[in-house]
């Protein structure tokens, strides 16, 4: 993100802002000189009324542009927030996974909301003060010159002192002002952690814990911020000092000279009322100076945050939920083939090694094998949220690195382990990635997630409102309607990752209907690890350390395969244990009809 672009945007308001600023400005420094001249035709006994009408005139002017100044480079501030916001918001949602996971969550919340704020409105609006003081001093000095250039030597000597101190204590306040920042978002990380973990906190007795760490992170902000008012606190008082000195010495000599015939009352005054003209532009030009430095810090952490790489741009024609027309294959392609695919996270140790599979594109696939074998990965590179390190993936006969991503993720749906849902209506959550679903695909989506009859007990229906991450519903509720939404996309291959992880027996029977019923249709690829759903697959992946090591139906792994067996025969006890509580169980009956294995091998491990 460009941020001087962004301001440039909206010069228009900012010119038309600083215009008026000026003029205004330029109002209130011909107040003091008419003044003077009014009191030199009242000692010279001429007529009162022109000055006089000049003076309303001028007070008028500067009210009205000055109200006008402060309104256009408010609203050209507010519009420069908005559009870095919408910028930086679009970067992230478009950002590359792999970079957007190292992000603090809690610090891209406080850049995003606090620090694009005082970013572009603070420095909107001080930018416009520092012009217009400058502006206003510049030509109080130069008028000053022409009434008496003996005191506005006085005046620059005594306020140049003061100046170059408050300049020094700038930088400093821009430093703290950065380290502020920074632990401001340190703090928000670490709230967010623990909000987005609130009922484990609670469940380990860790309130307290967890408090003390949000004290110490509040109190690294407090300090910080304490530092950056004390250093900003200073910058006044510096520029106080030396124009109460100023009036003192300008008062006095200038009453001295006066009485000596040397200087007119009337220019006195006049260069009385210019320094006083002075002292407020000088004391807002050093606290704009102190803004900016604020500001400069906030800055830098919004175009760092602006710089996180981006996913490639769409192929031309290629918008969100469309499809490229492609050249028909000859014969009948998988769905998805991997060729010698490995993949590393961070330059680690390899996740996947040499991975090669064809997927057929009807029917259902599972992938087995211990945990950390690859199984997510692999659908996290089928999505390309990753690239591989090496080897080729391709979706329908294209390789996936050749397709729009738009058009590849309308060709895959993906349900994720943790089932991540939005706040909304259920109606919003089921419709996500198909804004335009009709009614019928709806009902027909509800019906294969088992959730027609749960949607039409509710008294809203699917305008039911949900919390945060689909609060109010069940673990297993959630689970349905994120597979409800991933079939109303109706993708050519679904990814299921461990979908029945969090359901009931009965809801689980009517998934894997649901999961065979899809499977005429489209390819289904799913993670699992219940023996119940691995024995209905077509056929089986079974993964161990990032490698492909068997591949076939269940039969044939039991005879064939000895980590298969063993995985099997773990999750055959399970079952069983469920089974002698609940021997109606779908799961445990299932698990009996296929265990023990028809093969002279023992079970091992």
């Amino acid at each position: 993100m460009n941020l001087r672009e962004t301001v440039r945007r909206h010069w228009v308001l900012l010119v038309l802002g600083l215009g008026m600023g000026l003029a205004g400005a330029a109002a209130k420094l011909a107040q003091p000189w008419m003044l003077g001249r009014l009191i030199e035709a009242v000692a010279l006994d001429r007529a009162i009324a022109w000055p006089i009408t000049f003076i309303v005139l001028f007070f008028l002017t500067d009210a009205g542009l000055s109200a006008g100044h402060a309104y256009a480079i408010g609203r050209a501030g507010e519009n420069i927030v908005f559009d870095a916001r919408r910028t930086i918001g679009g970067r992230l949602l478009r950002s590359q996974i792999p970079h957007f996971s190292r992000l603090e969550h809690g610090d891209v919340f406080a850049r995003t909301v606090s620090d694009t704020s005082i970013a572009c409105l603070v420095i909107a609006q001080a930018m416009a003060q520092t012009a217009t003081s400058l502006f206003m001093v510049g030509g109080g000095i130069v008028l000053m010159a022409r009434l008496d250039w003996q005191l506005l030597l006085t005046t620059v000597g005594c306020l140049g002192l003061a100046s170059g101190g408050a300049v020094l204590l700038a930088r400093q306040v821009r430093i703290a002002a950065l380290r502020n920042r920074e632990r401001i978002g340190a703090f928000g990380s670490g709230l967010q952690r623990v909000l987005g973990a609130l009922t484990t906190v609670k469940a380990s007795r860790a309130e307290e814990r967890e408090t003390q760490e949000l004290t110490r992170l509040a109190d690294r902000a407090r300090r910080s911020g304490i530092r950056v008012a004390g250093l900003s606190s200073l910058l006044t008082p510096a520029m106080n000092v030396g124009t109460q000195l100023t009036l003192a010495i300008v008062i006095s000599w200038g009453m001295a000279r006066v009485a000596t015939g040397s200087l007119p009352a009337a220019d006195l005054t006049a260069f009385v009322m210019y320094l006083f003209y002075l002292v407020t532009p000088l004391v807002l030009l050093f606290l704009a100076i102190g803004q900016i430095q604020q500001g400069r810090a906030a800055v830098q952490r919004v175009t760092e945050l602006g710089t996180i790489p981006q996913e490639e741009e769409e192929e031309a024609g290629t918008g969100p939920g469309q499809r490229q027309e492609h050249e028909p294959a000859v014969a009948p392609t998988p769905a998805v083939r991997f060729e010698h695919v490995s993949f590393s996270y961070h330059d680690n140790a390899p996740v996947l090694r040499d991975v090669s599979f064809a997927l057929p594109r009807r029917g259902l696939t599972a992938i087995v094998g211990a945990s950390g074998a690859g199984k997510t990965t692999t659908f996290q590179l089928i999505e390309r949220f990753y690239r591989p390190d090496s080897g080729t993936i391709q979706v329908a006969g294209h390789d996936i690195t050749l397709l729009g991503l738009a058009e590849l993720r309308s060709l895959v749906g993906y349900v994720e382990q943790d089932t991540p849902l939005l706040r909304g209506t259920i109606r919003t959550n089921l419709t996500y990635a198909n804004p335009g679903a009709g009614a019928a695909d709806i009902a027909r989506a509800l019906r294969l997630a088992s959730l027609e009859g749960f949607v039409a007990e509710l008294p809203d229906g699917l305008d039911t409102e949900l919390g945060e991450r689909g609060a109010g519903l069940s673990g297993g509720q959630r689970q349905r309607l994120a597979i409800a939404r991933t079939l109303l996309q109706r993708p050519e291959v679904i990814l299921l990752d461990e979908v029945t992880a969090h359901l009931d027996s009965d809801t689980e029977a009517a998934l894997r209907d649901a999961m065979t019923e899809a499977a005429r249709e489209c390819a289904v690829l799913a993670i699992a690890h219940r023996l119940s759903t691995i024995v209905q697959a077509d056929r089986i992946i079974v993964m161990e350390e990032g490698r492909v090591r068997a591949v076939g139906t269940h039969r044939e792994l039991i005879e064939s395969d000895e980590l298969y067996r063993r995985l099997a025969g773990q999750q055959f006890a399970a079952e069983e244990a469920l089974a002698r509580r609940s021997p109606t169980s779908p799961s445990s009956t299932a698990a009996r009809t296929v265990w023990p294995p028809p093969s002279p091998w023992p079970v091992r491990g």
